[in-house]
């Protein structure tokens, strides 16, 4: 039994990896075929009538002794009249429900690859949301987007070649049916000849494969080269190095294209051998029929017909198949890819957070990257509608507790509560979707203002009333008016047609309009001139009492009006008060104070 289960694994593996995605509609693919190529063998037979009527001098019938494949009884059973009109009728019946038949089945290709592949792409991106940002992290960002964009492309072509591999299989078995039916020994004959033909293609196949591999590799390290390129475009072109770091993309590009000229020569190797190895078989087959069997000449040229229909889409399926050895790279980066991403998955509890109702509450907190201990015993509380400010040198735990405080991470010791409630009770989504965050990179999108602001949200009435407050709160409103498409001007790549301010103004306006209780500061404010750190820092001080609000700042000019402040230091909380009795409780504190010249 566990020998024939590792047989079909081995032999199966890539018809259930997308049996996993179709089901049923691979079978109905394969029935769908199958009729098709029962009508065109149907309709080839009928050239043996036609060529012993032909052979007989212009008879119009033929004797029932003349048909050694027994098709004449077959007509007679079904009360047919063996004559040369029934079978030209008969012939022009089953070529027309041939073609009635590659059309459903047409039809029916283009919609189980779009079902496929809509499919691949909803599960991946469904998985790829529920992904746990601790898992986000670790992972490889260019081969994320290789996955999500070439690489899924890759497994439709995939798929299509796999899909024609089904069908050239199943017209295989019609015709090499029909040929036995018309000479069983002139079958085997080419059987044994196609399967010769078959060996000669396993060291290509298993070129392909290693090459196919290999080609997944370098494109995932060519994104991640382009991505890098892309963020560090003004850095690398400051300091003349984009030049040096291009000759790196280039090496990555050429390697690239090297494993694609080695699958184009591996696949022109098998186009062009294909068709004189066929040819070759052939004619060695009808010579030792008609000269050493001394077979009837009529029933090996129809017989040949099947054949050359059998072998042809036997090398169409070898070639094809080929070709599709070259994406089963890609099947297994994508097969990879999701079951990371489902192991990554993190838990979600049950309960719909509906609003910040009494504080959060975070009691001897524990968390590490594998060895390294980030936080150590980190005891919180922050009221509703406080505002509480985090400050400590670079490493101390800050965004660690912000990305905890925002249920990005899930703690390794102690507790967090929302509510009264443990975190992990919550439907992580509904939290989160009541939390605002703001950070020193702003998020802008290639869109509109009103699109930028309320995340492409209906032009509806209640809408664009939201969008206006959002807009007058975040002080963005004069600038909008100012503009001569208002809210529809389009921001441009990034938001390159925005200040720094603006962005900031932007994103402030984005959290006001999603009605968050809980609005997260992360050095908002850090990349701007003191002038406009000013009139942001104002916006943000006539938030407060509004929401419960978290800020990480170096600048502690723009924490004195916090309600509370807390002072981290490798992981442990040093100091908490307000502005006044942290500089008279914390020398270190004070230190810093001092060394901003506050």
């Amino acid at each position: 039994m566990n020998t024939v289960k590792q047989l079909i694994k081995k032999y199966f593996k890539n018809f259930f990896y997308f049996y996993r995605y179709l089901r049923y509609r691979v079978f109905v693919v394969i029935g769908l075929t199958f009729l098709f190529g029962l009508m065109d063998g149907f309709g080839l037979s009928m050239f043996l009538p036609l060529f012993e009527i032909a052979a007989q001098s212009g008879e119009k019938t033929m004797s029932q002794t003349e048909d050694e494949s027994g098709l004449l009884r077959v007509f007679e059973f079904l009360h047919i009249d063996f004559s040369l009109v029934s079978m030209l009728v008969l012939m022009v019946v089953f070529f027309a429900l041939k073609g009635l038949f590659f059309y459903i089945k047409s039809i029916y290709d283009a919609k189980v690859a779009r079902f496929f592949i809509v499919s691949t792409r909803k599960n991946m991106l469904q998985r790829f949301s529920t992904l746990s940002f601790r898992h986000f992290i670790k992972s490889d960002v260019g081969a994320i987007q290789n996955l999500m964009t070439n690489e899924i492309n890759n497994l439709l072509y995939g798929f299509r070649e796999y899909l024609t591999i089904v069908q050239k299989g199943v017209m295989v078995i019609v015709y090499m049916l029909f040929a036995f039916a018309m000479n069983a020994e002139f079958a085997i004959l080419i059987m044994v000849g196609g399967l010769i033909f078959n060996f000669l293609f396993q060291w290509i196949y298993k070129f392909t494969v290693t090459a196919s591999r290999k080609l997944v590799g370098e494109s995932n390290d060519y994104q991640g080269t382009i991505i890098q390129l892309v963020a560090n475009f003004k850095y690398l072109k400051a300091t003349g190095f984009i030049k040096g770091y291009a000759r790196k993309v280039v090496k990555n590009i050429e390697s690239i294209e090297a494993v694609n000229y080695r699958l184009s020569k591996l696949g022109a190797i098998t186009g062009a051998i294909r068709e004189p190895i066929l040819i070759l078989i052939v004619a060695t087959v009808i010579l030792l029929q008609v000269y050493v069997r001394e077979s009837p000449l009529s029933t090996i040229i129809v017989s040949l017909l099947f054949f050359y229909r059998a072998l042809t889409n036997l090398t169409d399926l070898q070639t094809t198949y080929n070709y599709f050895l070259g994406k089963v790279g890609t099947m297994e980066n994508v097969e990879r890819f999701t079951n990371e991403l489902a192991e990554g998955e993190e838990a979600n509890g049950k309960i719909a957070f509906t609003k910040l109702e009494s504080g959060l509450d975070m009691r001897e907190i524990d968390f590490a990257y594998g060895s390294t201990n980030i936080l150590s015993g980190v005891s919180l509380h922050i009221e509703k509608n406080k505002t509480v400010a985090l400050v400590g040198e670079s490493g101390s735990g800050k965004s660690t507790l912000v990305n905890i405080i925002a249920g990005l991470l899930p703690v390794d010791g102690g507790e967090y509560k929302v509510n009264g409630q443990s975190i992990e009770t919550y439907d992580r989504y509904s939290f989160q979707h009541k939390i605002g965050y703001i950070a020193q990179d702003t998020v802008i999108f290639n869109a509109s203002i009103y699109d930028n602001v309320t995340l492409w949200a209906d032009r509806t009435a209640e809408n664009l009333l939201r969008f206006n407050d959002a807009i007058v709160k975040s002080s963005m409103n004069g600038f909008v008016d100012s503009l001569e498409e208002k809210a529809e001007t389009l921001l441009g790549n990034n938001g390159i047609n925005l200040s720094g301010g603006q962005k900031q103004r932007i994103s402030i306006a984005r959290e006001l309009f999603k009605n968050v209780d809980i609005l997260i500061l992360d050095e908002a404010t850090s990349a701007l001139d003191s002038e406009t750190e000013k009139n942001i820092q104002k916006n943000i001080d006539a938030l407060q009492g509004q929401f419960t609000i978290v800020i990480i700042a170096h600048r502690l000019a723009t924490i004195k009006n916090a309600d509370s402040i807390v002072l981290l230091d490798n992981g442990e909380i040093l100091g908490k008060g307000t502005f006044e009795e942290l500089k008279l409780t914390s020398r270190k504190f004070e230190r810093m104070v001092e060394m901003q010249a506050i």
